[in-house]
């Protein structure tokens, strides 16, 4: 017998442990693994994990093989993997019906089961007697998939099964908004099955669809149909997610163990070594003891105190727990692994020397890795006295295969039978490397001969769509129905991708599909539906983040390059030069620098060797029909001009989309030189050439492609302004010069039939006799309200409904950038922001609640969990009160609070609920102080604001820094209007505009004077809001004979027409002109602090330590019982929520922010040595009491009463509102003293008192 190396005998011995501990267990007809003799199930995760040593071993052997028996040992090795992996993907092949229905509705009846019967892969539990909704086993499953075929194995068989593992992808790729049960099986750690958002799944999965991205699940041996495709946003929405998170794991675990799967191997999903070694350290730190990590805090599985006769726990029960959780050695073997893959021997060595004592030795020589320790039940008070000083005992599976597989593979790796590399073939462990600075491409189209003239002048060199054949442009909406195809298997009843929006990493990227080469414009531009791509410098802000965006989060070979076309929408009124907007930023572009990102510019075709490509073969045998045929059938005379699908259908291999590219593709191609024509001939050819674009533009059509004309290269069609069945004026340059135009008709009241009804067809009939755009919108909402959007006005003959005139109003309006019009007629049209549900699940994803509508509830509405877009809206407007105002903008608030979350996640920290009706409220109110107006004109102002100022207000208000609103008058054509600039303030009050380099906003807000549109000298009658508010002296208007007679709305049925306004917060009817700059400063910052639900850094922990000390806190007749820290440790989510949910009862911000900072002062008792400081502390009664002494003071120093007004909802004076809160006077001095009055009965020396 030949002699055996001494690697050899070592590899030997792995293969007797592996044999003994793993492999005899595998089922011979499935190839799965169960649980336990006692627990025959086939757990997901714990044969992936299983199998990872048996991998390993195969490889090894390979590596190392002496003889050929080792060859053989090896294959034999690796196909007992392929058949544990293949009996998975059959387990999950059987329930793709659930795949199917759970890419759409995320539901946990539709998930994937977790555990199957390992000897027949059917299903083992119902659906809802289980937590099966486990997006890290599937995860876990796909990355390993990925990273043994690059290894070399073979896994996957068929194209069927190709098509299975692409819909798996989909079916993980939304995992930063799925709330699932993770890795424990239990969800929220009360064990109650309440789903929550688990760091541990999002990070597995992120770590699959990068593994799988652009892979071969053929290996070396397959083509282009074998490789699977994942969408670099959602990689990134899952990167973002982990890192607002980390180190916490959920909502209600703020550390876990689990957590180590995805900062070290197998997943490496975090790309930041501090977020990685801070998380580390919370895990070692809080978790570790002397046979292992806990899972959690409160952790009580299997533990003495645990009651096996309950599934779930009693809230209270949890705090039982502390101190005496199962320690599992499991934890350990992930922190070799991660000190071999970091290079640090000392790590290894010290967990290697720990793991080994505790171990469990059988007769044969084998250690073995026990589930966990417990704490023996005669222990127990022992621990609880001093923790980690009894001996445990070790109960569970033994071995827990998961960990002796884990513990094999640390072996192997640690002892030099495998370098990383080769478990890691797919690079993953490279990931927190430092990237280089990516340089974004942006490449400017014009959309015609005109726009390119016109930026040749202002000296920038562009190319029109037309020019840059052979690159075909289309709009991003092409691209998510074309990614919608993806994974389509009629067959097996898959139908592919869930269409959705594709993000900027997406559209960054050249396509090859069907041999020809596309570029898409980034999304922002395709936004058609809804009123913010009419505002462009909402547009050029929409490119500025897009570009910050792409520059810190591109991960792809090849640079991002952006394609920004020029739209006739970015010109001028008069269209005879770019807008100021649209033109800064491109000179701005030119110069390489741009939203923190370095930049280049230049022409698509000179990006081709530099730009990030992808390969998109899946329609490549998808065609409709050859292209010959194509275009054979376009010369045809009688072919048939209707014979095409105009829906998407989705077993229809023919579909529209493929012929949309077939159209497209057969029309661009240049066509050979035919001889001349004549006549008949010609005739039929220009038809010929009508017929293929009205093809093509019908095509556009059934995929929802707006501005067709800018996709098409092609003059045949140049459509005009729609024309509108309304008589309105044009806006002409000049027309405002031809002196005032009477109305035709000179009526200010509404019509009355007999009976004194309003007369709804004469009203109608008033809209061609008015030429006020505000007072036909006002006509169309009493006719809305009255008879509905569908009645009709028979105002053209037939067909002229409600609806179609406000659209056609809705177009005149955007024309005009008339905001509060626009944003009006969108809530009377019920528009949609095409994102607002994403917004929604992005917001949350980030661990914000979301309330929507005004305070207090039920009116306000919490969202907690992701909700389909037509139910978000209904829910929006039932919060709303059916306000159009209040509803229209919270949908504009929310995007704008998504695309902040976004790029600046650090400005919402220690904010855990975003109140936007509050926000709302706060916005109206800022506006109302710094403008010295009502809380009516108030919220015209904000109505009035276009997105882009919108949008700036509520960065200034989230930023926390002092920021000033004032008017500013400026020309416009002839008229003089009103505008709003916002601006940062400094120190001292002064305008730091230059210095910060924030440019000041104007907007034209037709605030007070609302100009007829007639005549634009002209002070409209209806816009005195209220009598009481004069116009400035320095607004004041130059008079013209002839008046404006415009309908006088305020006084129809008592103001039942009216919009109503925001309620605003308490805005004194005349607001004294200030001359201390600081007046009103204090308030202010309380008020903003207190709608944005800002709180002290560490302000819920030291909650938490004061609830200890007594048996609750009151506030305005809520109690926050101290009960709640039996349940929830200080730095969980969950606890945070808690309190704000008591403190959000009060509704005044201001006030709230008050009993804030009297509950700081109490928490600084948490640090005194007394037990108690009684039962129940009423908040609101200590700030009653510093108000009181607030009061006393000022008046003994002479104030005078009118300075001392108390808010009448609350009794507060003002002005202690407005305190500093240091100081003599400050409000935390009087604070303090009314703690210390309030508590000193209950101090040593006193009698505790009963309240």
């Amino acid at each position: 017998m030949r002699s055996r190396s001494n690697s050899g005998v070592k590899l030997d011995n792995y293969a007797r442990m592996v044999q003994q501990t793993i492999l005899r267990h595998q089922d011979p007809v499935t190839g799965l693994l169960p649980g336990s003799p006692d627990q025959p199930h086939a757990w997901v995760r714990d044969n992936v994990y299983s199998v990872v040593s048996v991998w390993a071993l195969s490889l090894a052997y390979r590596k190392n093989a002496d003889r050929d028996e080792d060859k053989a040992k090896a294959y034999e090795l690796e196909q007992s993997v392929v058949k544990l992996m293949r009996g998975i993907l059959q387990c999950i092949m059987r329930q793709l019906d659930k795949v199917e229905k759970f890419k759409y509705s995320r539901s946990t009846s539709d998930s994937l089961h977790a555990k199957y019967n390992t000897r027949t892969c059917a299903p083992v539990v119902g659906d809802d007697e289980w937590g099966h909704l486990q997006v890290d086993a599937t995860s876990l499953f796909l990355l390993f998939l990925a990273q043994m075929t690059a290894s070399g194995l073979h896994i996957v068989y068929t194209q069927d099964e190709v098509d299975v593992v692409q819909n798996l992808m989909f079916y993980i790729e939304a995992a930063y908004k799925v709330a699932d049960y993770g890795m424990w099986e239990r969800g929220d750690k009360t064990n109650q099955g309440i789903t929550e958002i688990n760091a541990s799944s999002i990070g597995m999965a992120k770590a699959a669809l990068e593994a799988l991205d652009e892979l071969n699940l053929f290996g070396a041996k397959g083509g282009p149909g074998s490789v699977v495709h994942a969408l670099a946003d959602d990689i990134q929405h899952c990167q973002s997610i982990l890192t607002s998170m980390l180190p916490r794991a959920s909502i209600s675990k703020e550390v876990e163990a689990g957590v180590l799967a995805i900062i070290s191997y197998p997943a490496f999903a975090v790309e930041d070594i501090s977020i990685v070694n801070l998380t580390k350290e919370e895990i070692i730190s809080k978790l570790q003891g002397r046979y292992g990590c806990c899972r959690f805090l409160r952790d009580g599985h299997k533990t003495p105190k645990e009651d096996p006769n309950r599934l779930y726990y009693e809230s209270a029960e949890l705090k039982l727990f502390e101190n005496i959780e199962c320690e599992w050695p499991l934890f350990w073997t992930y922190l070799i692994l991660d000190g071999i893959f970091i290079n640090s021997p000392e790590q290894v060595q010290e967990y290697q020397e720990a793991l080994e004592g505790i171990l469990i030795k059988q007769k044969d020589g084998i250690r073995l890795v026990p589930e966990l320790y417990s704490v023996p039940p005669d222990k127990v008070e022992e621990e609880y006295v001093n923790p980690h000083s009894v001996e445990r005992v070790p109960m569970g599976k033994c071995p827990l295969k998961w960990g002796q597989s884990l513990y094999i593979l640390g072996n192997l790796l640690s002892e030099g039978f495998l370098a990383p590399g080769e478990i890691d073939p797919l690079n993953r462990r490279f990931s927190t490397i430092a990237k280089p600075d990516v340089v974004v491409q942006v490449s400017i189209l014009a959309e015609t001969e005109e726009i390119k003239e016109l930026l040749s002048k202002n000296g920038i060199d562009v190319e029109t769509v037309a020019d840059i054949h052979p690159i075909h442009v289309q709009p991003s909406r092409v691209l998510s129905h074309i990614y919608a195809r993806l994974g389509r298997n009629p067959r097996l009843g898959l139908t592919g991708r869930p269409y959705r929006r594709i993000g900027v990493l997406g559209t960054s990227k050249f396509y090859i599909i069907r041999n020809t080469m596309f570029s898409f414009t980034p999304q922002f531009i395709d936004h058609q539906h809804f009123y913010l791509a009419l505002d462009n410098k909402m547009i050029v802000e929409s490119l500025r983040t897009e570009i910050a965006y792409l520059a810190s989060r591109w991960r792809m070979t090849g640079r991002p390059t952006v394609t920004f076309p020029i739209s006739q929408t970015m010109l001028t009124e008069d269209h005879t030069n770019l807008d100021p907007a649209v033109l800064a930023t491109l000179k701005k572009l030119q110069d390489g620098y741009y939203g923190g990102a370095r930049i280049q510019t230049g022409k698509l075709s000179e990006f081709m060797t530099t730009s990030c490509f992808a390969h998109l073969s899946f329609l490549d045998g998808k065609a409709s029909g050859s292209m010959s045929r194509h275009d054979d059938e376009y010369h045809d005379d009688e072919a048939d001009a209707d014979g095409y699908v105009h829906e998407l259908r989705c077993d229809d291999e023919a579909d529209d989309l493929a012929q949309y590219l077939d159209h497209l593709l057969a029309h661009a191609a240049p066509k050979k030189p035919k001889e001349q024509v004549k006549g008949l001939g010609r005739f039929k050819a220009a038809a010929a050439k009508t017929k293929e674009m009205v093809s093509l533009r019908n095509k556009a059509q059934g995929l929802d492609v707006h501005d067709v004309n800018m996709y098409l290269p092609n003059k045949l069609f140049r459509t005009r302004q729609p024309s509108l069945n309304l008589n309105l004026p044009d806006p002409v340059p000049g027309q405002e010069s031809q002196g005032p135009q009477v109305p035709l008709a000179a009526l200010s009241e509404i019509p009355r039939d007999a009976g004194g009804a309003i007369d709804h067809s004469a009203l109608a009939q008033m809209l061609k006799d008015t030429q006020n755009l505000q007072d036909q919108a006002d006509i169309l909402y009493i006719l809305f309200k009255d008879k509905g959007m569908d009645w009709d006005t028979h105002l053209h003959g037939k067909g002229s409904t409600v609806r179609s005139l406000l659209s056609d109003l809705y177009e005149k309006a955007g024309e005009l950038k008339h905001w509060s019009l626009i944003r009006m007629i969108s809530g009377m049209l019920r528009k949609k922001v095409e994102e607002l549900d994403s917004a929604c699940s992005d917001l949350l994803a980030h661990q914000k609640h979301l309330t929507v509508g005004l305070p207090p509830e039920p009116r306000e509405k919490t969202i907690t969990a992701p909700i389909p877009p037509d139910q978000l809206a209904d829910l929006i407007d039932e919060a709303s009160d059916n306000n159009i105002s209040v509803a229209i903008l919270t949908q504009e608030i929310m995007v704008y609070l998504a695309m902040s979350i976004r790029t600046q996640p650090n400005l919402f920290s220690e904010m855990f609920r975003l109140r936007i009706g509050l926000i709302i409220q706060v916005m109206a109110t800022e506006l109302a102080q710094s403008l010295n107006c009502s809380g009516e004109e108030a919220t015209e102002s904000l109505m009035g604001l276009s997105p882009s100022e919108l949008k700036n207000l509520l960065h200034h208000i989230l930023s926390g820094k002092e920021f000033g609103v004032q008017r500013s008058v400026r020309e416009v054509d002839a008229g003089v209007s009103p505008a709003i600039s916002i601006h940062q303030l400094g120190n001292t009050g002064a305008t730091k505009s230059e210095r910060a380099g924030i440019s000041k906003l104007k907007s034209d807000m037709k605030m007070e004077p609302r100009l007829s549109l007639t005549d634009p000298t002209e002070v409209d009658r209806r816009v005195s809001l209220t009598d009481s508010v004069k116009l400035d002296q320095s607004l004041s208007f130059p008079r013209k004979g002839s008046r404006s007679y415009s309908l006088d709305i305020d006084n129809v049925e008592s103001g039942r027409y009216r919009l109503p306004s925001i309620e605003s917060l308490d805005i004194p009817e005349c607001i004294p002109a200030a001359k201390d700059t600081r007046h009103g400063q204090w308030l202010r910052r309380r008020r903003l602090d207190g709608a944005l639900n800002r709180v002290p850094v560490g302000f819920y922990q030291k909650v938490w330590k004061i609830l200890q000390k007594c048996h609750g806190l009151s506030i305005e007749g809520f109690v926050l019982p101290s009960s709640t820290t039996r349940e929830m440790t200080p730095g969980e989510i969950k606890f945070a929520v808690h309190v704000e949910t008591v403190l959000n009862r009060v509704p005044q911000p201001e006030y709230r922010q008050l009993l804030v900072e009297a509950i700081l002062v109490l928490t600084m008792l948490a640090d005194v040595d007394i037990p108690s400081i009684g039962s129940i502390i009423h908040v609101e009664k200590i700030v009653h009491v510093a108000n009181d002494m607030f009061y006393k003071d000022q008046t003994d120093l002479g104030a005078e009463e009118h300075i001392l007004e108390r808010d009448p909802s609350t009794g507060v004076c003002r002005l202690l509102y407005d305190s500093a809160p240091s100081g003599r006077f400050g409000s935390m001095t009087y604070l303090t003293k009314a703690v210390a009055v309030y508590v000193q009965d209950f101090l040593p020396s006193g009698s505790c008192a009963v309240q």
